[in-house]
């Protein structure tokens, strides 16, 4: 195959990242139809299709996502040697690539992330939330290197994952002060008809905690259910019922969000899982994340 055309690369990154030839052409200030023929000309020196259509949306194929996940690699190491050309230091020497799944509390993910910030060469962390299938397809073609998800890789998906645990953790039912007070006696007997915030029928910790409730013989009014556990967090600060979190994280959550504990329960595991593309980490920074999360956070013992 002939030399890349650096050009054509562009064009096709230009458009992948901004969803659109129209947008990218006001970017590049080019014509929509010059961009079409520079992306032709390069899907015929590939020899693949990169977009494909989904209604009027152009979407990436597999091979366009791969080539997407190097274009990005391959702009950022150019706009990086223009600064150090011109005698800046480079904003940072390395970066790490995390998807979070929507389920996982936002504190957890902070508190595992949080510690490669600290490393001693800088780190650049980008994190992107989204649920935990599309997270692997990224996986799979490099685009990230690091899945944080509440439950490990379904063997049916057919993707090349590896799965770390990270650690374990019971959960906490927190409440306004008000409505703790009213429901801490006699729990769990009290939860029956309380209004109780769920994370949605996706997350790992819903199918847990609908067993041990219906183990427990009590049935809450389910308000609501929540993909974005922050959000529910939120309802739940302004009142609206009950929610839980990991007990690992039981004081950020009580200093952020003005809440009190209603009981904790062991019974009910919160499983964390950094989900990589090898088998053995290599990445520093995701070696760190590992270690720093078992020992501190999850207090897993050796």
């Amino acid at each position: 195959m002939p030399h890349l055309n650096m050009k054509h690369l562009r064009y096709f990154w230009a458009v992948a990242t901004h969803g659109s030839i129209a947008r990218a052409s006001e970017v590049l200030h080019l014509t929509p139809q010059t961009i079409s023929g520079q992306l032709r000309e390069l899907e015929d020196q590939i020899g693949t299709r990169l977009f494909g259509k989904s209604g009027r949306n152009l979407t990436l194929t597999d091979s366009g996502q791969q080539v997407l996940s190097y274009a990005d690699e391959i702009f950022r190491l150019a706009d990086e040697l223009q600064t150090v050309i011109a005698g800046r230091p480079p904003a940072s020497g390395v970066i790490l690539k995390v998807g979070i799944a929507m389920v996982v509390p936002k504190l957890v993910a902070y508190r595992v992330l949080a510690p490669v910030l600290d490393l001693p060469e800088p780190v650049r962390l980008i994190c992107h939330e989204a649920p935990l299938t599309d997270l692997l397809a990224d996986l799979s073609v490099h685009k990230l290197d690091l899945v944080l998800a509440d439950s490990p890789v379904n063997p049916a998906l057919n993707i090349r994952a590896y799965n770390h645990i990270l650690g374990e953790s019971g959960i906490s039912f927190f409440a306004t002060p008000g409505l703790a007070a009213r429901l801490s006696h006699a729990f769990p007997q009290s939860l029956n008809d309380a209004p109780l915030l769920m994370p949605t029928g996706s997350s790992a910790l819903y199918r847990a905690l609908d067993l041990w409730l219906s183990r427990q013989g009590v049935k809450p009014r389910v308000i609501a259910e929540f993909e974005d556990r922050a959000l529910m967090k939120a309802f739940g600060e302004a009142g609206a019922g009950i929610f839980t979190a990991p007990t690992a994280v039981e004081q950020d959550v009580r200093e952020k969000y003005g809440v009190e504990v209603l009981a904790r329960v062991d019974d009910v595991k919160e499983r964390y899982y950094a989900i990589s593309a090898e088998r053995h980490i290599k990445h520093p920074a995701v070696s760190t994340i590992t270690e720093t999360a078992r020992h501190d956070l999850f207090g897993v013992k050796e």
